[in-house]
């Protein structure tokens, strides 16, 4: 690793290097065929990943530079990052096993894990050792002993989906029951909630298009989200095609307002007005709003009537009939901070104009986290602009590039899990911790009782829970009730040093693969190209699970008798088949093998789509897949549950704890938003991080007036803490973040001064040592990453070393 990057002038120098990405030059040939689809020595290739696609430019083996693909219209600086990756010093070289486990036996010293005390063994013994555990929990705990637990952003591509691979292992290899997950941390909440109010899943489909956006919508409301950042990145491969739209927005001078605690990049980009609200207290202005439109009587009485269901039942308690407090914007403004005034101006002009909500998810990430989208749906409901050019809501635009217009291109299917055996359970993806607390018992989840079942082993493949799982001491207790621990990554992330096994995967810039263009606009099809060979040892994530299933007397079954390049032609060929029945065409193989890249056509009638217009034109034979047909204001389904955490309709319910709340212990807000400079925890460890850490810490933005009540300043490293937990943080003073809030972004990775000890100082700023892990409700079981106070500190002790970057001793 060393004689790599020294090579390089410097780390930052490289980065410079690597961002020049206006260089696009002359391209050169393919440099290798279909047939060996070998890693290059020379020349360009061709790839892709989450912040799109790019070209590599390799010399003597070596990744030397990354350029953006030339019809990409908004490249991310986050290119840097993703190349440096391959050769970051974080990188895992050599399978490793914990000490204690090596030494003792599984379920040795658990309390250790986390000490980086690994030993270096063959591939040979690390998957001997996967598959004598896997034979042990089958043959001695069971069905549903083992947690495939691969929830998180894997790296792009079809055929290395790591969760798919990895279920099918245990599916096809062990062919034992399993217990996998339910749902995402991204959207827990809404995308169960969802489904009542409005009869979809919402929060992952297609939006009223940008086009008609920009041509129909006179007021844009972006509600705790910022697209211009987190647009950088996609499911898939990144398109970034939204950036062109905003910009078009932005010309035509029309009303943008950003309602958030802090002045997001949307807000500088797009000049808009920033109203400043109080986190988690969005319901509450949203019902300020509702009540301004009813007691002026502006709302769409006609719309309310003819498209919603249960309005009647809402307004006793918008009114305050039902409990003696009318929902007034001067209710409202006590509880979100935003003047009375502002809030009944607010409503008046969404009113009086086509106003298009559009909503992050993070209103949704926090205690009662079904309330905010359903209570954005009831207003948009009485605004009567559902279903029109231009108006309504949207709760995707800030998610891989949604709104771009869908391509008429076939779908891309990829590897699956060979099928779950009977028997196999889902628990809801945010309760895992609960579940390795509490087996056996029962929990609530969407109108149901649920058993939590009994897990033993835990095999984690790309993904890293020891970033987006909250309450990081309560999980590392929970942690140590599992027997063995198998990680499989190419990063030396928390939660690989928390393992007893640890498999060091392949990048997806060392292998081949395919895979899709744009979540939403499936705008190409790209071969994912290997760029180098694997460095040190690591291996494909293909080859690593085909060995596991000849070792459990499986592989046929796994393998269905392909290669990586067989799996890869066959899904193009799947793709070519679907192009063909809708009369587009697609080159053979061989062709688009060596070309990269197949671009798909767009229809006009794609370009002016609108979200739910057929319902607004004729409800009775378009009805949304709701009870009623309608839009649920009032949902009886979920009133039948009689959960005390999720009423029948959207209502104000105090968070466990807020800023300025009635019970508040602390009296900062920490806002956990999304990264500029890395996707979650991805990328954390390279040469990205040296243009935004503070005294090497991850940066923690703070209001002047905080800064100076504390004797803070720019640069100063901080203590943050609450009962849960405690880091440290690098300050930075700023006007764009309201007074009593701070903003640690989330995806910093742990390092705990004392290793695996419960209660260490994260050295970083792991925001999740100050979050509570506790679900959203009975409903949806969603995770609360927002809901979570503190207060801060300037840290005056000797300042301990950043140690989580580098590689275990031999690792």
């Amino acid at each position: 690793m060393s004689k790599i990057i020294a090579n390089y002038t410097s780390r930052r120098s490289f980065l410079k290097g690597a961002s020049a990405l206006g260089a696009l030059g002359v391209l050169a040939p393919s440099i290798f065929s279909p047939r060996f689809a070998q890693a290059a020595v020379n020349g360009e290739v061709l790839s892709g990943c989450h912040w799109g696609a790019f070209r590599a430019v390799v010399k003597d083996g070596r990744w030397t530079e990354v350029k953006p693909w030339e019809q990409d219209p908004h490249p991310s600086h986050q290119l840097a990052g993703v190349m440096d990756s391959v050769y970051s010093p974080s990188r895992i070289k050599y399978p490793m096993v914990r000490r204690a486990y090596l030494e003792k036996g599984r379920g040795a010293d658990v309390e250790d894990r986390g000490s980086n005390d690994f030993v270096r063994v063959s591939w040979d013994k690390a998957l001997d050792l996967v598959a004598q555990e896997l034979k042990y929990a089958k043959a001695t705990h069971g069905p549903r002993s083992v947690f495939t637990g691969t929830y998180g952003w894997k790296s792009a591509g079809k055929i290395h989906n790591s969760r798919s691979l990895l279920r099918r292992l245990i599916n096809r290899g062990l062919q034992m029951p399993n217990v996998t997950h339910t749902g995402d941390y991204s959207t827990g909440a809404s995308q169960v909630i969802m489904p009542h109010v409005m009869g979809t899943l919402e929060v992952y489909e297609q939006q009223t298009v940008w086009p008609v956006v920009v041509e129909n919508t006179e007021v844009l409301v972006v509600w705790g989200a910022d697209p211009i950042k987190t647009n950088q990145i996609d499911w898939l491969i990144a398109d970034h095609d939204s950036y062109t739209y905003l910009e078009e927005f932005k010309k035509t001078g029309k009303k943008v307002i950003c309602i958030d605690p802090l002045k997001s990049k949307t807000a500088e980009f797009m000049d808009a007005e920033w109203v400043q609200v109080k986190p988690q207290t969005d319901v509450a202005l949203m019902l300020g709003m509702a009540h301004t439109l009813f007691v002026e009587e502006l709302y769409d009485v006609d719309f309310m009537d003819e498209y919603t269901a249960g309005f009647d039942k809402f307004l006793p308690y918008l009114t305050g009939e039902t409990d003696q407090t009318p929902k007034s914007a001067e209710w409202a403004s006590e509880i979100c901070g935003v003047p009375a005034d502002k809030i009944k101006e607010l409503a008046r002009l969404f009113m009086g104009n086509r106003t298009m909500l559009t909503s992050g998810w993070s209103l949704q990430r926090q205690h009662h986290g079904e309330q905010p989208h359903w209570m954005l749906v009831t207003l948009a409901s009485m605004l009567g602009q559902i279903g029109l050019p231009g108006g309504g809501f949207g709760l995707s635009y800030h998610y891989s590039n949604g709104g771009t217009p869908t391509s008429d291109g076939p779908a891309l299917s990829g590897m699956n899990d060979g099928g779950a055996m009977e028997g196999s359970v889902s628990i809801p993806v945010a309760r895992v911790v609960e579940m390795l607390e509490r087996p056996g018992e029962e929990y609530d989840f969407n109108g149901t009782r649920y058993t939590f079942p009994d897990i033993k082993i835990a095999y984690w493949a790309g993904g890293n829970p020891f970033h987006h799982h909250q309450d990081r001491n309560r999980m590392i207790k929970a942690w140590q009730k599992l027997e063995t621990v198998i990680v499989q990554d190419y990063q030396w992330t928390a939660t690989a040093r928390f393992a007893d096994i640890v498999l060091p995967a392949a990048s997806a810039y060392e292998r081949n693969d395919i895979e899709a263009m744009g979540s939403y606009s499936n705008k190409a099809t790209v071969a994912m190209k290997k760029i180098v060979d694997p460095v040190f040892e690591a291996r494909s994530e293909y080859d690593i699970f085909v060995d596991l299933a000849d070792r459990l007397g499986n592989k046929e079954a796994y393998t269905d008798g392909r290669d990586e390049m067989d799996w890869i032609r066959h899904y193009y060929e799947q793709a070519q088949k679907q192009a063909a029945s809708k009369n587009l065409e697609m080159p053979e193989f061989e062709k688009f093998w060596e070309d990269g890249i197949v671009v798909h056509p767009v229809s006009q009638a794609a370009k002016e789509y609108v979200r739910y217009a057929d319902f607004r034109e004729d409800p009775l034979l378009e009805p949304l897949g709701t009870p009623t047909g309608k839009i649920e204001i009032y949902s009886k389904n979920i009133e039948k549950m009689g959960y005390d955490d999720c009423p029948p309709h959207p209502r104000w319910m105090e968070p466990l704890e807020r800023l300025d709340g009635p019970d508040a212990k602390f009296p900062i807000h920490v806002n956990t938003g999304h990264p500029n400079d890395r996707l979650h925890s991805q990328l954390n460890g390279t040469i990205l991080r040296e243009g935004y850490a503070v005294a090497d810490r991850e940066p923690c933005m703070i209001n002047p007036k905080d800064a100076e009540a504390r004797g803070i300043k720019s640069g100063d490293v901080i203590r943050i803490f609450n009962d849960r937990g405690q880091t440290l943080a690098g300050a930075i003073v700023s006007e764009d973040i309201m007074p009593n809030v701070i903003r640690l972004y989330e995806g910093g990775w742990y390092d705990p001064v004392e290793g695996g000890k419960i209660g260490s100082l994260c050295a970083y700023g792991d925001v999740n040592t100050l979050t509570p892990d506790l679900g959203t409700s009975k409903l949806a079981q969603g995770n609360c990453g927002h809901t979570v106070i503190a207060d801060f500190e300037k840290f005056e002790g000797e300042l301990p070393d950043v140690k989580v970057f580098t590689a275990p001793t031999n690792g």
